[in-house]
């Protein structure tokens, strides 16, 4: 269960990563942030956020056009 989710469906790139980055900036370190997105391209770009960043990304999934990731604030 995250601290926080995000829903960036609809969303394309970058708005979902501006959006998760606003988001984590509100949670506490090691707390989780759930981000629901459709855009394909927000795969590579949660990857790329994670390192450039240093948080987390826990998780990452695809299920019917839709993307689900979990990052951990570092």
């Amino acid at each position: 269960m995250a601290d926080q989710e995000l829903d960036a469906r609809g969303l394309n790139c970058p708005l979902p990563i501006l959006r998760a980055k606003k988001a984590l900036g509100t949670l506490q370190s090691g707390q989780t942030l759930k981000i629901i997105a459709t855009d394909p391209g927000s795969v590579k770009d949660f990857q790329a956020f994670a390192k450039q960043t240093g948080n987390q990304l826990l998780e990452s999934n695809e299920a019917g056009g839709e993307y689900t990731f979990l990052l951990k604030k570092s």
